[in-house]
């Protein structure tokens, strides 16, 4: 089970300026509205992530069951949500569970990253799954058009094995290739957002592939989701640290750092900036008013950023909240040996294991910050395993729906986003968007370029 240490964000004799736990004591009618807000949406069927633990997952293990031996990588085609989860789960358990397949994510539209992936991988063994729930997303449907054109004219005889799409169940443009193709696909569920659809076919369908447990992920996030299921904040993980974070931001701290004491965890630190900044950073409330709200996710690697980020951190603005990300055990591991017994700049490091001296430097930061009065807190791994990291994505999905309901807002939405899509197709000449394209044309006339 996941251990949440909050301590060091709370009030104490030697961090006075931290948060009373009186001030979470009464908070209790706000978080009791809030969860009464979400069992009301969780009955509407809004937050379908909820569900996600119970889902059959029998179409995706006969999948993998049935599929040609000689695939051995996987390339996702996906943005956002749906490519973040994807990337997250397999730098996770990669080394950690040995996997015995590959997935690499193409998330951007850089051309020299598209070169660097082809150049990686053997097309004869390589399936492509391109995710989209619209069928619209301009640098996915890019990526779709070059490597389908590409694996139709290397195979045509059997380019439908090699590609499937995880798409809009009914709607789209997407699944009307499918039904002309013949191409296998997967479902994008209509009631669960990109940014919270890791536990559906758009992160299980890759993770089973190179050899995740996908039910010990889903039986995580169900027990997860049971420890969060009451309103005693001190019992539910998620309402506390949403809880807490909420409060600090009303005081100011508008930044949010996660620091992964673990390479393999970094990652995961991508998908919850998606997560929490798209979420939480609105404009306007449920009511339409403006309230320009919204923490900014910040990531950062222990312990490569305690030498160059721990500077601004411990003696820079005080205006973040920190969350570490912790491993107490390693699958492996090394032991330093003693090379120079006589020398005492040294000779301390000896007999010790890579991993204890990993998470002495997290406590020592952890003490750094609290000395400096910078409010942190630790959330603990027994170990990098596809339960454990089931809890963390149930745990931070519910945990930034509750944010969203302190702050009066909706975390389904992205309107800042869809902005940038429309000029993005009027900038490359999608039809309908003329009176876009003139007001681009105006905007680069006024400032001369």
């Amino acid at each position: 089970m996941l251990k949440f240490a909050y301590h060091n964000l709370l009030a104490s004799q030697h961090f006075p300026s931290a948060l009373p736990i009186e001030k979470l004591k009464d908070s209790a009618a706000i978080v009791g509205a809030a969860h009464q807000e979400i069992l009301s949406d969780r009955r509407a069927d809004i937050l379908g992530f909820y569900n996600l633990p119970e889902s059959d997952i029998s179409h995706i293990e006969s999948f993998i069951t049935h599929l040609d031996p000689k695939f051995n990588t996987m390339v996702v085609l996906g943005i956002g949500g749906s490519a973040l989860g994807n990337k997250a789960l397999y730098s996770a358990l990669k080394t950690e569970a040995e996997l015995p397949k590959k997935l690499y994510v193409y998330d951007n539209v850089d051309p020299v990253f598209l070169h660097e992936i082809l150049a990686g991988i053997n097309l004869d063994t390589t399936l492509f799954n391109i995710i989209t729930k619209s069928g619209t997303t301009a640098e996915t449907m890019a990526g779709y058009m070059i490597l389908v054109d590409l694996i139709k004219r290397k195979f045509p005889a059997d380019y439908q094995s090699r590609i499937v799409i995880t798409t809009d169940k009914e709607k789209g443009f997407l699944r009307q290739v499918i039904k002309q193709e013949g191409y296998k696909s997967f479902v994008v569920p209509d009631n669960v957002g990109g940014r919270f659809s890791i536990l559906t076919d758009v992160g299980l369908v890759s993770s089973a592939f190179v050899g995740i447990d996908i039910k010990a992920l889903l039986s995580g996030a169900a027990a997860m989701r049971m420890r969060c299921e009451c309103t005693d904040i001190f019992a539910n993980p998620a309402y506390l640290n949403g809880l807490i974070h909420f409060l600090y931001y009303r005081q100011g701290k508008n930044i949010s750092v996660m620091m992964p004491y673990a390479n393999a965890l970094y990652d995961f630190a991508d998908w919850y900036r998606q997560l929490w900044a798209e979420s939480l950073g609105k404009r306007k409330d449920i009511k339409g008013r403006d309230i320009f709200v919204g923490q900014t996710p910040v990531k950062a690697l222990g312990t490569t950023d305690q030498h160059s980020q721990v500077q601004l951190y411990t003696e820079g603005p005080n205006d973040k909240v920190f969350t570490f990300l912790t491993v107490d055990s390693f699958k492996h591991d090394y032991t330093i040996p003693n090379l120079h017994p006589e020398r005492e700049e040294v000779s301390y490091l000896g007999g010790k294991k890579l991993s204890e001296l990993l998470n002495a430097e997290r406590f020592a930061t952890e003490i750094a910050l609290s000395q400096a009065m910078r409010p942190n807190a630790n959330l603990i791994f027994p170990a990098i395993d596809a339960y454990h990291l089931g809890e963390f994505i149930m745990l931070y999905e519910i945990q930034t729906v509750f944010a969203s309901k302190l702050l009066h807002i909706n975390p389904l939405d992205q309107p800042g986003v869809e902005a940038g899509k429309i000029a993005t197709y009027a900038l490359m000449g999608k039809a309908g968007f003329d009176k876009q394209r003139a007001e681009i044309e105006e905007y680069q006339k006024e400032r001369g370029l």
